[in-house]
């Protein structure tokens, strides 16, 4: 299984995932041109695309997946609710490439397997994914206002995440955001703050080198060694090494990541 998040942040995310049999976008919150030019800076063809996912309907997250699947020829997989805000936003489909991904329900896309979840956050019925080959898992959490039990069972035995990491608390207190924003963004259906980020990884991270990809950073109020830092201390205050049991990785709003593989 291969891997990139090609962008992540407030402005915009996207996130591909392949086999050598399937090759699928999570949200394309990015414009058309910018996603195409994520793929190839990281040496995929856009024409090799199979589907796109679709976590939840706010722009960050669904900006370019009308363009993408008209260009591409590609199916779109999002949950009932999502989809009755999904069609006044991204144009004209036709029907057959609006198809249903249940929360909770499980998938086999070819020789990919998706499990999805829900999360919490002020979407319609807001969802994260696990993906699954070859005895690998990846698991893709962001936008949560906090990390449930449920969640951190479902997410837990993964070789690599994409876990939200947002904003520093004192920074958002601090910054120039109306008070009803900052109220959203910590509320429980917000966004996860760095310590709670680093809290929440102590109870799903097993020290096994497993890489975390701090993602959805906030431009405004977060800084990726600031982010990095706070993890780190949390980490390691619990005992986890970071650098030999667990390999931190940053994300980033205008360019992808290096492909991993799993």
């Amino acid at each position: 299984m291969r891997f990139s998040v090609l962008a992540s942040g407030s402005t915009g995310n996207a996130i591909y995932v392949a086999t050598d049999r399937i090759s699928v976008l999570i949200d394309v919150g990015i414009t058309g041109k910018q996603a195409e030019a994520a793929l190839r800076e990281i040496g995929v063809d856009p024409k090799e695309l199979s589907a796109i996912l679709v976590t939840h309907e706010h722009v960050d997250h669904i900006k370019g997946i009308g363009v993408m699947a008209r260009r591409y020829n590609l199916p779109i997989y999002a949950n009932q609710k999502t989809w009755t805000e999904l069609d006044g936003q991204i144009g004209t489909l036709r029907e057959e490439q609006k198809l249903f991904f249940e929360v909770g329900e499980k998938k086999e896309l070819e020789d990919l397997g998706i499990e999805s979840f829900g999360i919490s956050h002020d979407a319609v019925e807001p969802m994260g994914f696990c993906f699954y080959h070859n005895q690998k898992k990846l698991s893709v959490a962001t936008d949560l206002g906090y990390v449930s039990d449920r969640i951190k069972e479902t997410i837990r035995g993964a070789d690599a995440y994409v876990f939200e990491s947002n904003h520093d608390v004192e920074m958002l207190r601090m910054s120039q955001y109306p008070w009803s924003i900052k109220r959203r963004i910590l509320s429980d259906v917000g966004h996860l703050s760095n310590e709670a980020a680093g809290e929440a990884m102590i109870d799903i991270l097993q020290g096994r080198s497993e890489k975390v990809y701090l993602a959805h950073l906030s431009r405004e109020n977060n800084m990726i060694d600031l982010a990095h830092l706070t993890v780190k201390g949390i980490l390691e205050e619990s005992g986890l090494k970071v650098g030999d049991d667990i390999h931190l990785k940053e994300t980033y709003p205008d360019r992808p990541t290096k492909l991993e593989i799993l």
